[in-house]
């Protein structure tokens, strides 16, 4: 079949959802369908361009392309699943946020900042219910996405869980020994909350130490936030490292540390399982907590710098916990996220 897998970028900016759609369309040409991403650079600031870019992928014409039909589209993420087709399927990442569950959030509101925030936060959900009913079938990337998705506008949908490149490439390498560091790779910005675990190596009473791996918007903030605090010793910030660089970090760290607020699903995740080690999340961290389960594959703690650093030294100080843990997380993985030919044959299905 002629696939177009519909993403929306913001130009400049790479995360899950970035590498969610490239490997889509790797899996469903490995499968042997001709698969293209169609991109819209999207801006999302201020509230009135959000419905300009819903204008433009509502409008878009893809039943065909140079006198060839498209026999289906995929469509993962706001406003790209607006997109008409007669055979649409939605392999929802998220909703757009800040119109639903962040509406309200005291730090991580946006939209109902702004003048005209509740006119177009009422327009997205008009458009999300039109669109969403339309399509054929509709999954999402977690259960925490399922039911944001049904709590908000009463759309039904199916789990589909997928791996990341780097969750791939770890299960087919040699764990190494358990080291005394904690990686923490992601985007470095508010929803991920750096912030939280850098104050958390204030508490701690072991030799742990905390790996930050990745960049983004408040990368100033959180160097400042290290030297401030004196930590240059025991917390370090890795920007530009390549996947195999990552794969050693994984392969030898102490454990893994995943703490952001009401995350969609979370590669981090998947990959410390991957590598054998531990995950460490926050109650409150959304996606993290559909694999991570408090003493069996991780720790799961409060959102608060003390309860964090507890957890960073519970694994520090009981290597044959880390040990089981990492085991258990590695299992569960293994019987719970599909391959992605599985991925593809249930899309298509």
């Amino acid at each position: 079949m002629r696939i177009a897998v519909c993403h929306a970028q913001t130009p400049f900016v790479r995360g899950g959802a970035e590498t969610h759609t490239e490997s889509l369309v790797r899996a469903l040409r490995a499968a042997g369908h001709d698969a293209e991403m169609v991109t819209v650079a999207g801006k999302w600031y201020p509230a009135a361009e959000l419905l300009h870019q819903m204008a433009v992928w509502r409008s878009l014409d893809i039943a065909e392309s140079n006198g060839l039909p498209i026999d289906a589209v995929v469509a993962l993420k706001f406003p790209a699943y607006l997109v008409p087709h007669e055979r649409k399927i939605v392999w929802l990442i998220h909703q757009h946020r800040s119109a639903y569950e962040l509406w309200e959030h005291p730090e991580f509101a946006d939209l109902s900042r702004q003048e005209e925030g509740p006119v177009v936060r009422d327009m997205i959900h008009q458009s999300d219910r039109i669109a969403l009913s339309e399509a054929k079938r509709v999954f999402t990337n977690s259960r925490n996405v399922q039911d944001r998705l049904w709590n908000s506008i009463r759309v039904p949908s199916e789990v589909l869980y997928h791996h990341s490149p780097i969750s791939e490439a770890l299960l087919g390498l040699e764990a190494g020994p358990y080291g005394d560091s904690i990686v923490f790779p992601s985007r470095l910005e508010a929803l991920k909350r750096q912030s939280l675990a850098v104050e958390a190596m204030r508490h701690v009473r072991t030799g742990v130490r905390l790996v930050l791996v990745g960049s983004g918007p408040d990368e100033p903030a959180i160097r400042e936030q290290i030297r401030s605090l004196g930590l240059e010793d025991r917390v370090s910030l890795k920007v530009g490292l390549t996947d195999e660089d990552l794969h050693r970090l994984y392969l030898g760290a102490l454990g893994v540390y995943y703490g952001p607020f009401d995350e969609d699903y979370g590669y981090v995740t998947l990959e410390g399982f991957a590598a054998k080690r531990p995950v460490v999340t926050l109650d409150d961290s959304g996606g993290p907590l559909e694999l991570v389960t408090d003493g069996e594959t991780g720790l799961v703690a409060p959102p608060r710098p003390e309860a964090i650093a507890e957890a960073l030294d519970r694994l520090f100080a009981d290597r044959a916990l880390v040990a089981r843990m990492g085991t258990e997380g590695n299992e569960r993985l293994r019987a719970t996220v599909p391959a992605w030919p599985e991925v593809v044959a249930r899309l298509l299905d």
